[in-house]
């Protein structure tokens, strides 16, 4: 009976944990290891050593998410060019049974953008800033929690908001699908000038692929440059809304706004076969600013269609 009522209370707190591990990690499979690591890790301790058992929890996903980051700066020094966080995708319509990580995509904190920003940051830096600043954690907890100076929290959380001082403030749902509308159909028509205006002048490209299909290496900068390789990429896959369309995709919530996600097979016989890839966007002034090309199939767990 204990048990059972442990684990009631365990999955009243799951959303807020996902949201924790995922703004720290960036990983939606990190965030998901991490919030069960800390189940296991509350069945070995004893009831009464808990006070406050979502503080107790929100601790230990902290520190099992600073364990992930770490492991993964290794992992990174041998990927292929750019690394994107893992998007969160679900379909536009609302589904049939709620998923908790439907229900933190809905915090402008867990936008594309601002995931980006903190992906820049060193793990210390990353971590203290989502405890302080999302959860409101005094410093002296911060410190305990990554095993470092008082001094050394603060001077991540400085460091942190001086990097998303610059990140794009999310805009409203409708000026966002406007955006992206407009852009697709300009890539649609195929005319360089037309993309050109439908993306803000200082206009950046991501890609993450890992080498597994063709996609940005590095960061394209300028709305010109962007609208080129937009247009390359729609020549050679064939992109469309269409039946006939080589490549199709359709639309969807990409962390919370409006996004795309591509089909990964065919119903065409002489179609080849592309690993599924799903496409952000951030928009700035009415035009799209940011668009993150998720191309590596192995970084999209997150996609929940």
């Amino acid at each position: 009976m204990v048990a059972a009522l442990l684990a009631e209370l365990f999955e009243s707190h799951r959303a807020h944990l996902l949201s924790v591990a995922y703004r720290m990690t960036g990983s939606v499979g990190d965030a998901e290891d991490a919030v069960q690591e800390s189940w296991l890790r509350l069945a070995g301790v004893h009831q009464s050593e808990v006070e406050d058992l979502r503080a107790w929890l929100t601790v230990a996903v902290s520190r099992i998410c600073v364990e992930h980051l770490r492991t993964a700066a290794t992992r990174r020094e041998s990927y292929v060019g750019q690394w994107l966080p893992e998007p969160v995708v679900t379909g536009t319509a609302p589904a049939p049974f709620p998923d908790p990580f439907a229900l933190i995509t809905r915090d402008p904190r867990c936008r594309m953008a601002e995931l980006v920003a903190l992906d820049a940051l060193t793990p210390e830096q990353r971590v203290s800033y989502v405890l302080y600043e999302g959860l409101s954690l005094p410093f002296e907890e911060v410190a305990e929690i990554l095993g470092i100076s008082v001094r050394g929290a603060w001077a991540g959380v400085t460091r942190a908001r001086e990097v998303l001082a610059a990140v794009a403030l999310p805009v409203s749902d409708t000026e966002h699908e406007t955006a992206v509308r407009r852009l697709l159909l300009a890539l649609a028509s195929g005319e360089l000038f037309r993309v050109v205006a439908a993306l803000h002048r200082d206009a950046v490209l991501i890609g993450d692929a890992n080498g597994t299909t063709s996609t940005a290496v590095n960061i394209v900068g300028g709305a010109e440059s962007v609208a080129r390789f937009m247009l390359a990429l729609v020549h050679r896959y064939g992109l469309g809304d269409t039946e006939d369309a080589a490549t199709r995709y359709r639309f969807a919530t990409v962390n919370g706004q409006l996004g795309v996600v591509m089909n990964s097979d065919a119903e065409i016989f002489e179609q080849a076969w592309y690993p599924a890839r799903v496409i952000g966007f951030t928009v700035r002034d009415g035009s799209v600013w940011g668009t993150y090309d998720h191309a590596n199939p192995a970084k999209l767990s997150g996609v929940r269609l």
